[in-house]
C-alpha cells in the first residue's frame, strides 16, 4: 500500500512515556519540499490563498506533516528537554539505561531485527511508527519464507545499538547484508497464476493524490495539512487585517493576543479547502475513466487530535455533502485509511483512545458525504491490526474487546488488511470470520508475509481462499474491494520488497468485477499504464502531455516593459516611424488570440486529454527550469549596439590623440623616426581593429600630410617578431623607406 502519512507533526505537550525514537527525520527546521513553481512566480502579483501550500508556509502538504499520536507528542518534549543524544556511529538516539519503558508498546523493539547493520553509513531505512513490528526476537515464524524467516529471528546483537520502528505502509530504502541478500535468493521461487481478468468490468482507483492535478496551476488536492506550532501562531491576528495573509510581508503578529477561535478558523479554512478540492478529483477522474478514489486522511488536520481535535459539523457538512452528490452523480467508490497510529490491540490505554477517537472522525466524514444507500456501505474504512507487541493471541484479545467496544457507525465501515510486517492472511481471517469484518487481501503484503506451511509464496494459491474472503463482504452486503502493487526491481529482501513499485506492469487474478486499488507511487498514472497495457475501458480516453507545456490553464498575458527612447535626428525618427508602423501592422495581423478556459475545463487535460505522462517523466507537469550558465574566463561577450559605439568612440579618440602627436613629432625632425615608426604601427593595429563606423569617423588626412597620415596601412604588411629582423621581399616603396629611417 502506499506509504500513510501522519496526522500532524510535534505536538506541545507533557511526555506520556519514554520510548527512544529517532530525531532527524521530524526536524521541525526543515522548510516544504515544494516552493511556489516558476509557472506561479511569472503570474501577475496575486495574493496567494491562505490554504495553498506553495503560497503560504503555515499550510503544509500532508506529505509533510507527521499523525498526532502520543509517541510525536513525547518526542517533541524531549527534543526541548535535550535528553536525546545521537550515537554519529550508529545514527540512532541513546536513552539512559534506568528508564523503564515494559509498558510501552514498543518494548519489545530491541528484539526486533533491523534488517540494517549498525554504523553503516547508507542507513537510509524510513522510520518505523510506533507499535507496528515484526515477530518478537528469537521466536522463528513459520508465516514467512526463509528470506524473512532471518530477518525476523536476528537477536539483540544488532538491534541493541538502536531501534527500528515497522510500518506496514514505510517505503525507504533498505540496506541489508550478505547473509539476508543471500537468504532471499535462495528462497523458493513465487508461484503465480495465469489468469488475467478480461474482459474488465470492476472499478481501478488510486490513492489520495492526483499528480497531474497536484501540480496543475492553482494545485489541486486533498491534503493540505500544517504543524502545531501553525496552529498557535495563527491564534494571532495579522499584522495588517485589511490584507490577506502572506508567508513574508503579513504574517501574524505575536505582540497580539491569541485568540483559539482565530486558531481554530485557521484550520478550518484548509480543511474547506481540501473539502472542494475533492469534486474537481472526482470530474477529472471520470473523464478519463477511474471510478475508485481513497480520501486522504489528512483532509482535517488534527481533527482526531486530543486537544487540538474537532467536530467537521456543522462547518464542512455542506462541502462534504457537495462532494457526496457528485461521487454518487457518477457512481464513484470512495473509502478511507487510518494510518498507522490507529491500533486496536495496543496494550497501552492512551493508543487505544487516540485509536478510537480517529475512526470516529473517519466515520463522522464519510457519512457527511450523504452517500446513496450502497455508495455509503462501499465507503469503508481499512484498518491494520499493528504490531504484535511479543504476543500475537494476547494482542488479538485485545482487539475482541475493543471492537466490541466501538459505536455501530465504525463497525459498518471498518475492513482489516493483511501487511507487511506481522500480520498474514492466515492470521486475519479467522478473526473476520468471527467478528462479521470484511477483510482486504493485498496481493503485494501477502507475497512478504504469509504462511509458509500453509500457502506458497505468489498468486496462485491464495485464490484457494478467495470465497472465504468474498463471504465476510457478501455478510454485510458490502462490494469486496482488494489492493494491488508490485516491488521495485532491485528489491531482493523482505524488508526491500516493501517498497512500492511507481507502477504496476499486470494485473492480479482478481475476479473481473472487483474494485481494485492500484498503490502505486505514480498514483494516477499507474491505472492509466494497466489501461494501455490490457486496453481497458477508457485507455482512449487520454494522451501523453506536451513537454512542460500546459493548454488547460488560464495564463496571465505579460505586458512588456516600455522602453525609454534615445534621442535621435529628425530623419532617424521618421525613419524608425516608417518601421514600427509596418511592425504594429504585422503583429496586430498576426497576434494569436488568448481564449479564456471556462474554470470547469481548467487543469483538465484540454480537449486532447494531454494528461499521460511515461514512467520517470513527473518533471514533465512542471515549466523548464530556466538554466544560467557561466560564461568561461576568456569567451568573448556579444557585442551590443552600445559596446559598439563606445569601442567606436574610444578608437576615434585614440587615433585623434596619435595623430596629434605625430605632428608634433614631425616638427621635431627626423631625428625621431624610430619613434614616428613605433607610433604609426600602433595606430595602424588600432584601426584594424575597430568597426566600420570607427573608420568613417576618423577623418582623412589631407594631401601635404598624405606620407605620415595613420589612416593608411603599409602596401605590403608582414609579421613583426620580438626576436627576428622585419624582412620583405617586395620592392621598397618611398613611403617604406620613410617609416625605416632611409629618406631623410
Amino acid at each position: 500500500m502506499a506509504k500513510r502519512k501522519a496526522h500532524s507533526t510535534l505536538a506541545q505537550e507533557s511526555p506520556l512515556t519514554t520510548i527512544p525514537i529517532p530525531v532527524t527525520p521530524f526536524d521541525n527546521s526543515l522548510p516544504p519540499k515544494r516552493r511556489a513553481s516558476q509557472r506561479i512566480a511569472s503570474q501577475p502579483k496575486v495574493e496567494p490563498a491562505p490554504a495553498n501550500p506553495d503560497g503560504n508556509l503555515n499550510a503544509r502538504d500532508g506529505g509533510e506533516a507527521i499523525r498526532a499520536s502520543p509517541e510525536v507528542e513525547e518526542l517533541d518534549e524531549r527534543l526541548k528537554s535535550g535528553k536525546v543524544v545521537m550515537d554519529g556511529e550508529s545514527h540512532v538516539k541513546k536513552e539512559d539505561k534506568d528508564i523503564d519503558d515494559s509498558d510501552s508498546p514498543l518494548s519489545d523493539l530491541s528484539n526486533t531485527d533491523s534488517a540494517v547493520k549498525a554504523g553503516n553509513s547508507k542507513f537510509k531505512s524510513k522510520l518505523k511508527p510506533a507499535g507496528h513490528i515484526g515477530v518478537k526476537s528469537g521466536i522463528t515464524d513459520k508465516r514467512t519464507d526463509v528470506g524473512t524467516t532471518v530477518q525476523v529471528t536476528k537477536i539483540k546483537q544488532q538491534s541493541a545499538k538502536g531501534y527500528l520502528f515497522l510500518d506496514p505502509e514505510a517505503e525507504g530504502d533498505e540496506a541489508a547484508d550478505e547473509e539476508e541478500i543471500q537468504a532471499a535468493l535462495s528462497r523458493p521461487p513465487p508461484v503465480n497464476s495465469d489468469y488475467l481478468p478480461l474482459p474488465w468490468r470492476g472499478r481501478l482507483g488510486y490513492a489520495c493524490l492526483c499528480t497531474y492535478l497536484r501540480n496543475s496551476n492553482l494545485p489541486v488536492f486533498s491534503s493540505r495539512t500544517c504543524r502545531i506550532a501553525s496552529i498557535l501562531e495563527n491564534r494571532h491576528p495579522l499584522k495588517d487585517p485589511n490584507e490577506p495573509p502572506h508567508p513574508t510581508k503579513n504574517r501574524p503578529d505575536r505582540d497580539q493576543p491569541a485568540s483559539i477561535e482565530r486558531g481554530q478558523a485557521f484550520l478550518e479554512s484548509l480543511g474547506l479547502a481540501n473539502a472542494r478540492d475533492i469534486v474537481k478529483m472526482l470530474r477529472w477522474n471520470d473523464r478519463y475513466g477511474i471510478k475508485f478514489l481513497r480520501l486522504s486522511s489528512e483532509m482535517f488536520p488534527f481533527a482526531s487530535h486530543e486537544e487540538y481535535g474537532y467536530k467537521l459539523a456543522p462547518f464542512a457538512s455542506e462541502a462534504l455533502a457537495e462532494a457526496g452528490k457528485v461521487a454518487a452523480e457518477l457512481g464513484h467508490r470512495l473509502s478511507t485509511h487510518p494510518g498507522q497510529f490507529t491500533q486496536l490491540g495496543s496494550p497501552r490505554k492512551q493508543v487505544i483512545e487516540s485509536a478510537i477517537r480517529d475512526l470516529e472522525y473517519h466515520a463522522e466524514l464519510l457519512s457527511l458525504l450523504r452517500l446513496p444507500p450502497q455508495q455509503n456501505r462501499d465507503a469503508v474504512m481499512i484498518l491494520h491490526l499493528g504490531g504484535v507487541f511479543g504476543d500475537k493471541a494476547a494482542t488479538l484479545d485485545r482487539f475482541r474487546e475493543n471492537y466490541h467496544g466501538l459505536t455501530q457507525g465504525i463497525k459498518d465501515r471498518l475492513v482489516l488488511e493483511n501487511d507487511d510486517v506481522s500480520w498474514s492472511v492466515h492470521d486475519l481471517l479467522p478473526v473476520c470470520e468471527e467478528l462479521n469484518i470484511p477483510m482486504v487481501l493485498d496481493y503485494h503484503h501477502h507475497n512478504i508475509i504469509f504462511d509458509a506451511d500453509q500457502i506458497r509464496e505468489g498468486t496462485r494459491d491464495i485464490m484457494d481462499l478467495y470465497p472465504r474472503i468474498l463471504a465476510t463482504w457478501k455478510k454485510k452486503n458490502i462490494t469486496p474491494k482488494m489492493h494491488y502493487s508490485e516491488p521495485t526491481p532491485a528489491a531482493i529482501t523482505a524488508m526491500q520488497r516493501r517498497k512500492h513499485s511507481p507502477r504496476v506492469a499486470t494485473l492480479p487474478p482478481c475476479p473481473p468485477t472487483m474494485d481494485l486499488m492500484i498503490e502505486a507511487k505514480d498514483k494516477e498514472q499507474a491505472v492509466f499504464e494497466l489501461m494501455r497495457t490490457f486496453k481497458l475501458p477508457g485507455y482512449d480516453s487520454f494522451n501523453d502531455i506536451l513537454p512542460h507545456i500546459r493548454r488547460d490553464e488560464n495564463k496571465a498575458i505579460k505586458t512588456p516593459k516600455q522602453r525609454v527612447p534615445r534621442k535621435r535626428t529628425k530623419k532617424a525618427k521618421a525613419q524608425d516611424e516608417d518601421i514600427e508602423m509596418g511592425d504594429e501592422a504585422i503583429d496586430t495581423a498576426d497576434e494569436p488570440v488568448q481564449v479564456e478556459i471556462p474554470d470547469d475545463e481548467v487543469g483538465m487535460g484540454g480537449p486532447e486529454g494531454r494528461v499521460y505522462w511515461p514512467p520517470g517523466m513527473e518533471h514533465w507537469l512542471r515549466p523548464v527550469k530556466k538554466v544560467v550558465n557561466s560564461k568561461q574566463r576568456g569567451d568573448k561577450k556579444a557585442a551590443t549596439p552600445a559596446k559598439k559605439r563606445k569601442a567606436a568612440a574610444e578608437a576615434t579618440e585614440e587615433a585623434t590623440k596619435l595623430k596629434e602627436e605625430l605632428e608634433h613629432l614631425q616638427q621635431n625632425g627626423v631625428s625621431h623616426a624610430r619613434k614616428r615608426a613605433n607610433l604609426t604601427s600602433k595606430a595602424s593595429a588600432k584601426n584594424a581593429g575597430a568597426s566600420q563606423k570607427t573608420a568613417e569617423n576618423v577623418s582623412k588626412p589631407s594631401a601635404s600630410d598624405e606620407s605620415t597620415s595613420v589612416s593608411e596601412k603599409p602596401k605590403t604588411p608582414s609579421r613583426r617578431s620580438a626576436r627576428t629582423k622585419k624582412i620583405s621581399y617586395a620592392e621598397d616603396s618611398e613611403q617604406d623607406r620613410w617609416h625605416r629611417g632611409i629618406l631623410n
